[in-house]
């Protein structure tokens, strides 16, 4: 009777604690289900993790690279002068040359190509590819001039006579030819400031569709020896290149001025870059296509260097413009203005000495006038104060160059 009251109790025991086939197999299933989407988002975050590891590897590697150059001590450019086996003269910026090696993996270096050499040896430890132009792109206006003859008034001889020594030579040379006269090589343009000169020669680059390179004077001067002479020599090297071209070197007293016997190293440069400038436009090397325009206000201190026969012999003076030259400029200026009962004739009457930037100056101080009053059309009052005010600012500059 015990045994079977101990089966029973077992078998109840047992009942309790089975789950049974079912609820295994739903727990397992569970169970799997959940491993799995541990094991997914481990997964996924292994992919991330090494993902962030490669972007902060390349990082390190890019830093690593960046503070290697840094460290690296810089190379100086020079020119080769001469080459003899594995060994070259080599000139330096500042003039100085020296003998130096050549490294083993240099091939095809010639005489006047650009090296890279060390600082302390002064070795050759490569080869430079620099473009000939890279110092003179600067002055060079890759669009032709936007300025025609039409934006310039009261400069009927000079324009004429700009168009006899540049402009027919660049576009017809068969007559030069046909007659057997070699054309000049340019013009000198002397006068006043603001009375065309700059603008002249845009308008004759773009009549001839010529390549129009603008330097102006005091930046050929450089204060290392040698630089100055240079930068002409590429400029018109750039120049013959780029044919047919214009060469317009404004304020050119700056640069060719009476040399004296002595002076400073600064003056001494200033004369070694002058005798580049002739040498140029008198040398060897044939200018062709390419035609020169200087421009200056001061032609009392230029060296009669500049202006003899073969060079800048062609002289035309561009003066303050008279009545008939002071009425175009200022229908040129005014040509787009809203105008109301403007009298210009007796306008210009009264701008006597006005050169063609002080016209230009005061229409559009007149049409300032008009604004500040919220007006659209310009009066002829507006033009009388207008030229009132930048006659005072001239006198007022007169002064300053007394007492500034």
């Amino acid at each position: 009777m015990a045994k079977e009251e101990s089966t029973k109790e077992d078998f109840t025991y047992s009942q309790t604690i089975d789950p049974g086939p079912e609820m295994d197999a739903k727990a397992l299933t569970q169970a799997v289900n959940e491993l799995e989407d541990e094991n997914r988002a481990i997964r996924s975050t292994l992919t991330r993790l090494e993902e962030e590891s490669g972007m902060l590897r390349e990082l390190f590697n890019n830093a690593n690279k960046e503070l290697s150059n840094i460290k690296k001590p810089a190379l100086l450019v020079a020119d080769v002068v001469n080459v003899q086996g594995d060994k070259a003269i080599i000139k330096l910026p500042n003039g100085n040359k020296f003998y130096c090696y050549i490294a083993n993996d240099v091939k095809d270096l010639h005489s006047g190509d650009s090296a890279l050499v060390d600082q302390k040896s002064l070795n050759i430890v490569s080869k430079a590819s620099l473009s000939d132009s890279l110092e003179v792109e600067k002055f060079v206006i890759m669009q032709k001039p936007a300025e025609n003859w039409k934006h310039i008034g009261g400069l009927k001889d000079e324009i004429r006579e700009i168009k006899e020594i540049i402009e027919l030579p660049l576009l017809k040379p068969q007559l030069f030819e046909k007659v057997g006269i070699t054309p000049p090589k340019g013009l000198l343009l002397f006068g006043p400031p603001g009375t065309g000169k700059t603008l002249l020669a845009k308008a004759v680059a773009n009549s001839t569709n010529a390549t129009f390179i603008e330097v102006v004077g005091s930046e050929l001067v450089q204060k290392f020896i040698g630089e100055g002479a240079k930068l002409v020599k590429d400029i018109f090297a750039l120049a013959r290149k780029r044919a047919p071209a214009i060469v317009f070197i404004d304020e050119i007293d700056a640069l060719a001025a009476t040399r004296m016997d002595t002076g400073t190293s600064g003056e001494r440069e200033v004369n070694r870059t002058f005798m580049q400038l002739l040498a140029e436009l008198d040398g060897f090397e044939h200018l062709g296509n390419v035609k020169v325009i200087g421009a200056t206000n001061r032609i009392d201190i230029l060296d009669q260097a500049i202006i003899r026969p073969g060079r800048l012999d062609r002289l035309i003076e561009v003066g303050l413009p008279d009545v008939e030259g002071r009425l175009e400029i200022m229908r040129v200026h005014t040509q787009n203005m809203n105008l109301q009962k403007v009298q210009m004739k007796d306008l210009v009457q009264s701008m006597e000495n006005f050169s063609g930037a002080e016209i230009r100056a005061a229409c559009t101080e007149a049409g300032y006038f008009a604004i500040r009053q919220e007006r659209e059309f310009v009066t002829n009052d507006d033009f009388l104060q207008a030229i009132e005010k930048v006659r005072m600012e001239d006198e007022d500059s007169e002064d300053g160059k007394f007492f500034g």
